[in-house]
C-alpha cells in the first residue's frame, strides 16, 4: 500500500485545549467528542469458502451500472467513454481528475452524477485566493445562552468547509496555490479532515472529482506528483463530432430541461463497491497487471526503448491497484464474473496517463503518456 502523505494543518481559530479559556471574561469551553470511524464498507458473503460476489449480488450490480450508465448518457452528449470510465472509477471507490478545454460539460457530468446518486453534492471553485479553511472549516467562537446564568457564554464551535460532501467537484483545481490544493490530500486518503487539534470523518460515501483546464497555464498552479497519484484515474474529455453537437442543441437550447432521476442510494452505491472488490483474480492476470507497472520504470531492464528514452519516473503501487480495482468492474460492467487481461489493458490510460513523469527529453519531443503505455502493452508478456 502506498504511503500516506502529512496532514495539512489548518491553524485558523487553533486554540489549545486544557483548563477553560476565557475570551472578555467570558468562559470558553472545548467542542464536544466528535466520532473518528468511518463507515465500513458493506462485507460481502462467501460461498463455498471461497471470497466472491454472489449471483444476486452481481445482478443487482449490473442492473444499478447500466441504469447509472443510461441516465448519465441520456443527460450528457456525447460523452459516452468518459462516462465509462467515471462509472469504473466511482464503483471502484476512487477520486477522479477530469481533463478537457472549457464547455464540454464536465461540470454537467459531475451534477448529474449526484442527483443519479441522491448524495451531497459541493462544488469548490478553486482560485489562486482560496484558503485551506475554505476547504475543510475552520473553528468560529460563538454565543450560546448559559442555562446556569443570566446571559450568554461564548463556546469554540467547528464550521465544516464544503469538504464535507458525498461527492465534491473541485473545479479548475489548478488555479489555487499548492497551500490550498494540499488540503484535498488528507482528505482524498484517509477520509478524514483535521483542524486544529481534531481529526473528522468525512461522509461515506467521499469522492472527489477535480476539473482542470489544459489550454490556460497563466497563472495556475500544475498539481504535484504526490497529489496526481491519489487520484484513480484521469480522464481526457474529447471535443464531440457533428452529430453529438447536433445532439446537444437538441437537448439544450429548447424550452424542455432535463434533470437526472434517482437510480440508487449512498447505501447502494457501498454495496456496489464491495461487490466490485469481492471479485477473484487469476494468479496469472495479477502477474500480467505487476509487469504493466514495472514497464513504466525507465531502470527496469523489461521496460520498452520508449521507456528508457523518454521517461523520468515511472507508476507507483498505487497505479497497480487502480488497474487492478477498475479491472475487477469493467469485467462486471461487460458481464463477466473473472477479470481478464483485456479488461487491464483497457483501464491501464486512464490509471497510468498522470503517472507516468516524462523526463526532458520526452517534453521536448512532445511524447504523450498515452503513446507510452501503449507501447507498453504491445512489448509487455501476457504468459
Amino acid at each position: 500500500m502506498a504511503s500516506k502523505s502529512e496532514h495539512p494543518e489548518i491553524n485558523r481559530g487553533r486554540s489549545a485545549w486544557g483548563a477553560d479559556s476565557e475570551v472578555e471574561g467570558r468562559s470558553i469551553s472545548p467542542p464536544p467528542q466528535e466520532a473518528e470511524t468511518e463507515a465500513p464498507i458493506e462485507e460481502i458473503s462467501t460461498q463455498n469458502g471461497v471470497e466472491g460476489p454472489s449471483e444476486t449480488d452481481i445482478a443487482v450490480f449490473m442492473d444499478i451500472a447500466q441504469q447509472l450508465e443510461r441516465e448519465l448518457c441520456s443527460i450528457v452528449v456525447g460523452q459516452e467513454r468518459v462516462i465509462r470510465e467515471l462509472l469504473l472509477a466511482l464503483l471502484a471507490g476512487g477520486h477522479i481528475l477530469l481533463e478537457g478545454v472549457p464547455g464540454l460539460g464536465k461540470t454537467l457530468l459531475v451534477r448529474t452524477l449526484s442527483d443519479a446518486l441522491a448524495l451531497k453534492f459541493a462544488r469548490i471553485q478553486f482560485t489562486p485566493d482560496l484558503m485551506p479553511a475554505d476547504i475543510v472549516g475552520t473553528t468560529i467562537v460563538s454565543e450560546q445562552l448559559d442555562n446556569n446564568a443570566t446571559g450568554s457564554k461564548r463556546v469554540f464551535s467547528f464550521q465544516p468547509g464544503p469538504i464535507f460532501a458525498n461527492i465534491v467537484l473541485a473545479d479548475e483545481v489548478n488555479r489555487a496555490t499548492p497551500k490550498t490544493q494540499s488540503a484535498l490530500l488528507e482528505g482524498m486518503q484517509e477520509r478524514t479532515v483535521s483542524v486544529g487539534d481534531r481529526t473528522r470523518p468525512l461522509p461515506s460515501p467521499f469522492f472527489v472529482l477535480a476539473t482542470q483546464n489544459p489550454l490556460e497555464m497563466e497563472g495556475t498552479y500544475p498539481l504535484p506528483e504526490a497529489q496526481l497519484d491519489r487520484f484513480l484515474f484521469k480522464v481526457l474529455v474529447r471535443f464531440p463530432n457533428a452529430n453529438d453537437l447536433m445532439r446537444i442543441i437538441d437537448t439544450t437550447v429548447g424550452t424542455q430541461t432535463y434533470r437526472a432521476k434517482e437510480v440508487a442510494s449512498g447505501e447502494q452505491l457501498l454495496h456496489l463497491i464491495a461487490t466490485a472488490r469481492a471479485v477473484p483474480v487469476a494468479t496469472h492476470v495479477k502477474e500480467y497487471a505487476v509487469r504493466l507497472l514495472l514497464a513504466t520504470h525507465p531502470d527496469h531492464e523489461d521496460a520498452p526503448e520508449k521507456v528508457h528514452k523518454f521517461v523520468r519516473y515511472g507508476a507507483s503501487p498505487r497505479g497497480l491497484q487502480a488497474i487492478i480495482m477498475t479491472g475487477k468492474v469493467r469485467a462486471l460492467l461487460e458481464g463477466r464474473y473473472n477479470v481478464s487481461l483485456e479488461d487491464l489493458q483497457n483501464v491501464a490510460f486512464p490509471a497510468l496517463r498522470h503517472r507516468i513523469i516524462l523526463n526532458f527529453d520526452g517534453l521536448a519531443d512532445g511524447v504523450t503518456p498515452e503513446e507510452l503505455i501503449e507501447a507498453i502493452i504491445e512489448e509487455t508478456e501476457k504468459e
